[in-house]
Order: C-alpha cells, then structure tokens, then sequence
C-alpha cells in the first residue's frame, strides 16, 4: 500500500487516540453503523485533504466502513498527528500522506499522491485539493462527481472559482451547514484556539488586553472564550454589521491601528491576508503575542516583520520571537500557522461529531445525486442539517416539544389573525 508518514511503530499510540475521540461522536458512530450495513460507497473512490487528527481519522473509517476507497492528505503541515496517520495506514489500511512539519515542497506532492487513484469525489479543508485539481490535474475531473468543502476560507475561494466560471464540478458547502458552523466554528475555534495559545505560552489571559481580528462565527467564538477568561476583548472589523454586533455584545470595537497600541495578544480570524502587517507591527508594545486562528498562514504579514526585525529566534517550540531596532520584542505563535492545530489537538470531538456527520452524509448525497447538479457551490441539503441536530440531541438525552395538529394547520394559514 502506498503511503507516506512519518513511523509506522507510532500506530499503537495513534489508535488509542482515535478511539478515546471516537467516544466523544455518538452521530458520526450511528452513521457508521448504518453504513456497515447498506454499504451505500461502495466501489466509490474518495480524496480527502483535511487536518490528520483522530476526529478526521474516524470519518475516514465510517467512509471506508460504508464501501469506499479513501486516500487522505494534510491540509495543513503543522495540523497532523503522526501516531494517528500511523494508525490509519496499519489499522485500517487507509494510503495516509502526512507528516507533522512537511515542507511546501512535500505538502503538494502529498495532494497529488492522495489523488493517485483518480477519485470519484474529494473533501477539502481550504480548497488545495480541488485547485491542485484544476491547474495540476485537470485530466481527472472527467470521473469527478463532485466533492466537500470544510472550512469559510476553502468555500471563499470555492466561490469565487464558481463566479469566474471555472469551478468544473459541484461543491458542498459543509462549512456552512448550521450544525457546522455555529457549533464547529464558534465553540470549537473558540476553545480550541484560546487553548492553543495557552499551551504555547502559559500566559495568564485574565488582565490582559486580547484583540480579535474578525467577528465571524469564529471570531465571536475566540472573543468568548477570552473574555471568559478575564481578558478585556477589543474587536477589529471591516463590515459594519459586524462591528455593530460585536458592540451590542458587549465589545471595545476599533481599529487596527488603534488596538496595535493596547492589545497584548492578538488573534486574527479572517480568512484574508496581511490583517496585521508593518504599520500594525511598528506600534506594538515590547511582549506582544501574535497568532493566527484562520486557515491559512497569510494573515499575519510576517515578511514585512522579519524585515524589520534585527533578531529572530525561536524561544519556546511555538513562540518565534521577533527583535525590532529599537528593542521591542514581538512573538509569532505557530509560524502564524492554525494556532489550535498547531499547538493543541484542534477542536474537541464532540463537536466534530457533527461536522464530520454533515461530511459523510453530503457524500452519499453527492453519490446520488452529484450528477445532475450545476458545477457551483451549494448548500448543506436542510433534510441533513435538521437530522443530525435530531441525532446529536438524541445522544446527549436530550428531548423537545413537537408542534400539535392545531399549531401546524395555524403555521400554513394565514386568514387567522387578531
């Protein structure tokens, strides 16, 4: 079997791994079983650049469990989980290439070895896979049917192709599913990455001044959980609707330019590139910690500080420290890298319980019904979306009130009024 990874002998760490995740994603295990049974993939093969973790890991098992040949990538080279890579390829014989720290150079002939078996549908996190597709690969769309999309910065990108007319097979937007997003991207970024932070660092949040760029799903999420902790929070945002929200809850909203002067940590959630750049760099105070939580390590300018910069040197495994001429130090977290991936093990699993669901299950809806769809970007099918709500609330005991006949028959009215 091909595969490329880091050492086989980390298998026994890394299975242990996934199955204490496995624990935790009652929804994805229920899918599974289903899958076990009607084998509803089968002869259907599958590409997935997406972070190596033990919550990935298990919907790559539910994938393969219901029939279908799967080969997953790294969507990030600082995301992956060497031991549990390991126990994908021994366990449960899946062609994993990623290895904890790759180069540029590796992470792309990785997205062309996972894409080797010429697959009929791909599941991206930011979109390489699918743009590799497209200006590397282009002979291998004739067998697409049509493939997923994970996270906001991959359906941006998604988007756009599909605006130039250049997107060659459908999208679903798995990112923008309800029970992804506001769960996934607010609860999990939200813990995830103040826990990134603090596993870097060991600083003390609470007194400290932390300035969030982006209100967001995932913005609003990394400005809880640091006000929980006692910082005092100021939001930066370009859209007027969003800073007016981040107000109404409770936030300093400023600038930029202005927060550079207070802020102690700073945290970018944008999807967009060079947020934090020279002028913001130049106006920092001696100490301050700066770290990425959106997708790609774009959004902190960090060629314009290292020319600035008269010293650079790595103090802590995370913590880059960058000297200025005038002797302020400032420190990058994870090489501006995905700070809860990075530093931490990303979101917790029961959390990705139920965006992994809305993965496996928009798959078997791309199976079925890929063919006839326009080559755009769509959404989560809403049947999907309400079911594994129904699921995730059934796991957890959870049960709700349903509508009576008599509050039904009013709902489709619309003679009845005061």
């Amino acid at each position: 079997m091909d595969y490329d990874i880091k050492d086989l002998a980390l298998a026994g760490a890394g299975r242990l791994r996934i199955e204490w995740a496995g624990r935790s994603m009652p929804v994805l295990n229920k899918i599974k079983e289903r899958f076990k049974k009607e084998q509803p993939l089968r002869g259907l093969r599958i590409s997935a650049c997406l972070h190596v973790t033990s919550e990935t890991a298990n919907l790559m098992t539910v994938l393969k469990a219901g029939g279908a040949e799967v080969r997953l990538a790294a969507s990030n080279p600082l995301s992956t989980q060497d031991e549990v890579a390991a126990a994908l390829v021994k366990y449960e014989k899946i062609p994993v290439f990623a290895i904890k720290g790759e180069d540029n150079k590796t992470y792309y002939r990785h997205l062309h070895q996972a894409l080797a078996h010429e697959p009929h549908l791909t599941m991206d996190d930011g979109a390489d896979l699918v743009t590799t597709i497209h200006e590397k690969k282009r002979q291998l769309i004739k067998n697409i049917i049509g493939g997923t999309e994970e996270t906001t910065t991959g359906v941006i990108r998604l988007r756009s192709m599909a605006r130039s007319g250049v997107l060659s097979y459908p999208i679903i937007a798995v990112n923008d599913a309800l029970t992804k997003h506001l769960f996934d991207n607010r609860y999990g970024t939200g813990q995830s990455s103040i826990d990134g932070i603090l596993r870097a660092t060991n600083i003390l949040l609470a007194g400290l001044t932390v300035v969030v760029c982006g209100y967001g799903w995932c913005g609003r999420g990394v400005a809880s959980r640091a006000r929980g902790a006692g910082a005092r929070v100021i939001i930066c945002e370009v859209n007027h609707l969003k800073a007016l929200e981040a107000l109404m809850d409770g936030y300093e909203v400023k600038p930029l330019r202005e927060a550079a002067v207070e802020g102690n940590v700073f945290i970018t959630v944008t999807g967009n590139k060079n947020v934090i750049r020279l002028e913001h760099f130049k106006r920092m105070k001696t100490g301050a910690i700066i770290t990425n939580a959106g997708h790609f390590n774009v959004e902190v300018d960090l060629t314009s500080l290292n020319k600035i910069s008269v010293r650079r040197r790595k103090i802590r495994e995370y913590v880059e420290e960058y000297q200025l001429p005038d002797g302020r130090l400032l420190h990058v977290l994870a090489e501006g890298r995905l700070i809860n991936l990075a530093a931490a093990e990303g979101h917790p699993a029961m959390v990705m319980d139920m965006s992994f669901a809305n993965q496996a299950l928009s798959v078997l809806y791309l199976k079925e019904k890929g063919k006839n769809l326009e080559k755009k970007v769509f959404p989560v099918p809403e049947t999907i979306d309400r079911e594994i709500a129904r699921l995730k609330l059934s796991s957890m005991g959870i049960k709700i009130d349903h509508l009576t006949p008599e509050q039904k028959k009013y709902l489709q009215a619309w003679k009845e009024g005061t």
